[in-house]
């Protein structure tokens, strides 16, 4: 055994001046007497007391200087050379992707396993060593910078948390070798790697600096896993839904997997999913026609023998592809232009309606009336074309020819890439809205308004205020660059560029028309605010799977509300089997021997015992009277030493 601070045995010396206060410690024993007159003399002949006493023995004194000689071990550092996975300066890895939240381990899971398999290698660092402790999960992150601090490197390692995202690899190996820079030729530095061996796309990275070492943990590959969930919807057609679940284990494992749609249970199935096998899914019955989220899970039957080890990948959840068809009601006298031009828009889901019979009672998203109205307007967006009467919104006027001198409104966005120059217009029937305040006009003649467009009630109306048979616009490109423009003001396009995630991905944001304020609401209830100048705004807290709401607000006003999903979905994280070894700079790297000399220190073992005697010593103090009245003479000749006499 040697010492790494021998200069701390000089704290020894502190057991001389222990011994003197106890040798110049007056000792009387109280004793109870009927009387003090036969006593006086003796008292006045004993008032000057001699301050040097024999030393005698002591129990609270032989607890003291145990307590002196453990903390001055302790502080001596004392240590046994052993062998060690590494020394010098070290960049240990730890594995923090979602494939570590797998519960095949002895210590709870296999982050635990690797947390104290990294402990064991701070325990045995040198007094040269240093090392940095790199947490690797969808980006890394350096827990400490290099130090021989192993209060540092293990109050670090004990508060890092698993992540559930995938592992960025081939970042976190180039953050490694960034710490061979600066060192001098010759320089001892080494590359630990503590994981379960799934390092992905890093494997063709090339050779990094320094020495690597690879700690293998977790035991087994039984894992069961939703590997892909999406759906579909075609115009008048039901909503398709595709799953795969696979099987990573080396047994045959019995499932439940089940539907959720929008929240509500919609479909539950018993199915076997053979070994190393994958089962694929396309056969749901009883999934209603229209729905927004659906979420997919498996779960194992009461009594199974099967063990599932990862259940992070248990669940899945997608958004309907048809949450952005929209289903459109077109009543019109047989207007083939207008019909073929909204079938052929995509997103649009088309039915035709019959003027001379009551509206349909199904939902609609948008209504088109060509010269056509009901008794009573719906309650939905409406486009209006050649309006044949008034109505409670607006007043139909007298029929002009003044369509000279066309003008389109071109700051307004609607009408960006709308051209009338060409448009020839024989007559048309100019619309006045009952209030000012909700229409505007976005294209005009010498006569009146053209079209008219605006928001009252909650509803969003456009008035095309001419027959499209009297015109030539059916013929001329700008016919479907009006449709479709108004067509996307009554369903703004989404604001983010996609609806399905992974793990760790970020999302862009976009903030159009009056949208002044965005927040997206976590799977957990929890909420992230969107900050920032630019239009587009970044999110990238996609740190858990599960089901995210984008909420958008115009002046406080929720005016948008747009689901997203995020799942794990990543084959090298659900392919749990521990590797043995793992390919890295074109070699083989096997798991790591104990082939370096480390240090095992012992002084918290010293400090800990110490701490013991002095909860001991100041027990035997305070229970000194207790004892000294139930055991008199024993504990009088424990604690003050001597010979005691009997009582008078």
């Amino acid at each position: 055994m040697s010492f790494l601070t021998p200069l701390a045995f000089l704290g020894a010396l502190i057991a001389i001046p222990i011994i003197v206060l106890y040798m110049l410690r007056l000792r009387r024993r109280e004793i109870v007497v009927s009387s003090t007159f036969l006593w006086q003399q003796v008292l006045q002949d004993r008032e000057a007391n001699t301050p040097w006493q024999k030393l005698r023995r002591n129990l609270l004194l032989i607890l003291q200087l145990i307590i002196l000689a453990l903390l001055v071990f302790a502080l001596a550092r004392p240590f046994i050379v052993v062998p060690a996975v590494s020394a010098g300066q070290i960049a240990l890895l730890l594995d923090a992707s979602a494939s570590m939240n797998a519960t095949d381990s002895a210590d709870g899971s296999r982050f635990a396993e690797a947390q104290r398999r990294a402990l064991e290698i701070v325990d045995t660092l040198g007094s040269g060593d240093s090392m940095t402790i790199i947490r690797v999960a969808d980006v890394p992150e350096v827990l400490t910078p290099y130090t021989a601090d192993q209060a540092a490197l293990r109050a670090a390692i004990v508060n890092a948390q698993p992540s559930q995202a995938s592992a960025d690899w081939s970042a976190a190996l180039t953050l490694a070798a960034a710490g061979a820079l600066g060192l001098s030729e010759g320089s001892d530095f080494n590359v630990v790697i503590i994981s379960d061996g799934g390092i992905g796309e890093a494997s063709a990275l090339p050779a990094i600096p320094g020495d690597l070492s690879y700690i293998p943990v977790g035991t087994s590959g039984e894992n069961v896993a939703i590997t892909a969930l999406a759906t579909r919807a075609l115009p008048g057609e039901p909503p398709q839904v595709f799953a795969q679940v696979t099987n990573y284990g080396a047994s045959d494992a019995d499932i439940f997997f089940s539907l959720r749609v929008d929240g509500e249970l919609a479909f539950s199935e018993r199915y076997t999913v053979s070994a190393g096998d994958v089962l694929p899914l396309d056969s749901f019955a009883g999934l209603p026609a229209r729905f927004q989220t659906l979420e997919a899970r498996v779960t194992l039957p009461a009594g199974s023998t099967y063990v599932d080890y990862l259940p992070t990948d248990n669940a899945a959840w997608t958004i309907s592809s048809a949450t952005g068809t929209r289903r459109v009601l077109l009543v019109s006298q047989g207007n083939l232009f207008l019909d073929q031009l909204l079938r052929l828009l995509p997103s649009l889901q088309v039915f035709n309606g019959d003027p001379a019979r009551p509206l349909p009672t199904g939902q609609f998203d948008i209504y088109v009336f060509d010269g056509y109205l009901p008794d009573v307007l719906p309650a939905g967006d409406l486009l209006i074309i050649n309006p044949p009467r008034s109505t409670n919104l607006f007043t139909v006027t007298e029929e002009t020819t003044e369509t000279g001198n066309i003008r389109v409104e071109t700051a307004d966005p609607r009408m960006t890439f709308v051209d009338f120059s060409t448009v020839n217009i024989r007559a048309f029937n100019p619309v006045i809205p009952i209030r000012d305040d909700w229409a505007q006009s976005l294209i005009r003649a010498d006569g009146g308004d053209l079209l008219l467009a605006g928001e009252i009630d909650a509803r969003q109306i456009a008035i095309i205020t001419f027959d499209l048979i009297d015109s030539d616009l059916p013929l001329q490109i700008a016919f479907p660059a009006l449709i479709t423009a108004l067509l996307d003001w009554f369903t703004p396009p989404s604001p983010i560029d996609r609806d399905a995630l992974q793990v760790g991905d970020t999302l862009s944001v976009q903030f159009q028309g009056g949208i002044d304020a965005g927040r997206v609401r976590l799977p957990d209830g929890g909420v992230v605010d969107l900050t920032g100048e630019s239009a587009s705004r970044i999110f990238a807290a996609t740190a858990s799977p599960g089901l995210y709401t984008l909420e958008l607000s115009d002046d406080g006003t929720l005016s948008q509300s747009v689901p997203f999903a995020v799942n794990l979905f990543d084959v090298n994280e659900s392919r749990i089997a521990p590797q043995i070894s793992v390919q890295l700079g074109g070699q083989t790297i096997s798991q790591a021997a104990e082939e370096e000399l480390g240090q095992q220190e012992y002084w918290s073992w010293l400090a800990l015992a110490a701490l013991l005697m002095l909860l001991i010593e100041w027990y035997a103090y305070h229970r000194r009277n207790t004892l000294d009245r139930a055991f008199p003479t024993l504990f009088r000749r424990a604690v003050y030493g001597g010979t005691v006499h009997g009582a008078s």
